[in-house]
């Protein structure tokens, strides 16, 4: 990566760049579905249930993997029935997922295990993934990013953003003691991603040095104020790296943020994880939360279809 910063401060910084993967199913989202979905055909399930917004990449994400894979999925929406028709959702169901929706009451059942065994009944022939795809299977496929990396550069530094806090925990686990593993928040939270990070990693040996920072969330979880956006769109033109607002934006924020004030030593390496997510920008688009024309919408299907 070329930054005039970057000389200045004398580091050296890469991305990642796993929203390159598939134009489709990208970034951290396969990383995680993918040993899921490999347990979905070796367990004899046919279908495969999971949580999500009206937005969310996870859902998107599952829905196309699960029509490539011949296997029938199901959406647990927490909203509406009419965001059925939005950027998002219209993808889903063009590639056959089943999508109920429910109350935000009962979505935060969803880590519950009575609400999870009546799920079960409902969907016998299921096997239910949690919300973004974080469990601890998911662990190593996010961790395969740490093994390619040190095939392609020795770094000291990872930073990525944290939504669910399983591709973190997938770093975490897989990186060596000399690495340090960043996470940026991109919610608003009192310690309950340091929480769902160590459920993840009970069973894990890694000493890998890791750290969340929480300052850099612009609002909230999917909240961002004008001047945030003007600030991802001059790192995304002068990167001529495609951003979202959601979370790889709030990352390139926070590091260049970080680099200003002296947070890496001189020489150090450092590689900022692109986690894809690009199909985020359809929806914000279709809200009108951001110009169009200033990112890279990916096409999507008529609405309604």
């Amino acid at each position: 990566m070329k930054h005039p910063l970057l000389a200045q401060k004398q580091v050296n910084v890469w991305v990642k760049r796993d929203d390159l993967i598939h134009p489709i199913i990208s970034g951290n989202k396969w990383r995680k579905l993918s040993a899921n979905l490999k347990a979905c055909k070796n367990e004899g399930a046919t279908q495969v249930v999971s949580f999500g917004g009206a937005f969310s990449n996870h859902i998107h994400a599952l829905a196309f993997a699960g029509y490539t894979m011949g296997l029938d999925t199901v959406g647990i929406i927490r909203g509406e029935p009419e965001y059925a028709s939005n950027f998002t959702l219209s993808w889903a169901r063009y590639w056959g997922m089943k999508l109920k929706f429910v109350d935000r009451s009962t979505y935060r059942l969803r880590e519950q295990s009575e609400f999870l065994q009546q799920l079960q009944q409902e969907f016998p022939s299921a096997k239910i993934i949690p919300e973004g795809g974080s469990n601890k299977l998911a662990l190593n496929g996010v961790g395969e990013i740490i093994s390619e990396l040190q095939k392609q550069t020795d770094f000291d530094y990872l930073l990525c953003p944290v939504g669910s806090g399983g591709t973190i925990a997938g770093l975490i686990n897989a990186a060596d003691q000399q690495h340090k593993i960043f996470g940026i928040s991109v919610l608003k939270q009192d310690g309950y991603l340091e929480q769902q990070i160590q459920r993840l990693l009970v069973d894990s040996t890694s000493c890998a040095q890791w750290q969340l920072f929480n300052q850099y969330h612009c609002g909230g979880y999917g909240k961002f104020k004008d001047i945030d956006l003007q600030q991802m769109l001059e790192i995304q033109n002068a990167l001529n790296i495609p951003l979202e607002p959601m979370y790889c934006g709030k990352l390139f924020i926070a590091f260049f943020d970080m680099l200003k004030r002296d947070c890496f030593p001189k020489g150090s390496n450092i590689v900022l994880l692109h986690t894809g997510g690009l199909q985020g920008l359809g929806g914000l688009a279709q809200r009108r939360l951001i110009k169009e024309e200033q990112w890279h919408v990916p096409a999507f299907p008529k609405t309604g279809q």
